[in-house]
């Protein structure tokens, strides 16, 4: 089985540590063109700034970073780390910072990127990209609640629910996944509820 893990979107945040100005910027890119590319978009934005520190991961392929004139190893580093610690791929990440005036020092600085990145992560979300089984899942109300919690307790993504006489909910659950699932909503149902499988997808679905 094939999975990884990429942003979900853009990502921006900021925030003010001792006067000093931080604004993290995540995006999701799939090849170090596009990374370099916006860390250079950044760069022109944010040409007055005193550093623009950046990193970036490309899925079995390059990974850079650079502390753009702060002392070594107290951003670019850090700010990778952040990423790493989630196995988050394809992602690019720059924070800009305005200097207030106020020296942080290593630890500062250190906990300041690291913040930033995160902070600019968390925006962004993170989505899983693998192979799912498409399913459809008609039921009656009563049943609707209970069984958008077993499809969650075996890792699937409700993505949508229509409404009628019935209700009939669609959901995403992982390849490897789906013959268990379809045993299990069997058994709890009364073997009343069936799943019907009507494809497969290779594709990014956000988690967080």
């Amino acid at each position: 089985m094939t999975e990884y893990y990429i942003p979900a979107g853009p990502g921006e945040a900021s925030f003010v540590e001792k006067r000093s100005e931080f604004l993290g910027h995540v995006r999701m890119v799939e090849t170090e063109e596009d990374a370099k590319a916006f860390v250079a978009q950044v760069k022109k934005e944010h040409y007055d700034a005193r550093h623009n520190c950046w990193c970036y991961a490309i899925k079995d392929g390059p990974v850079r970073y650079s502390d753009d004139g702060e002392p070594q190893g107290t951003a670019g580093v850090p700010m990778l780390e952040v990423f790493q610690r989630q196995n988050v791929t394809n992602f690019v990440c720059v924070v800009t910072r305005y200097f207030g005036g106020v020296l942080l020092g290593a630890g500062g600085l250190l906990r300041a990127y690291t913040k930033s990145a995160k902070d600019a992560l968390d925006a962004a979300g993170i989505a899983v990209v693998r192979r799912w089984v498409e399913v459809r899942l008609p039921c009656s109300y009563s049943l609707l609640e209970r069984l958008k919690k077993e499809t969650e307790a075996m890792d699937g993504i409700v993505t949508d629910v229509e409404y009628g006489a019935g209700v009939t909910i669609l959901a995403l659950l992982p390849e490897e996944n789906a013959p268990a699932y379809s045993a299990r909503i069997f058994d709890v149902t009364s073997g009343t509820v069936t799943p019907e499988v009507t494809g497969e997808t290779f594709r990014p679905v956000r988690i967080s």
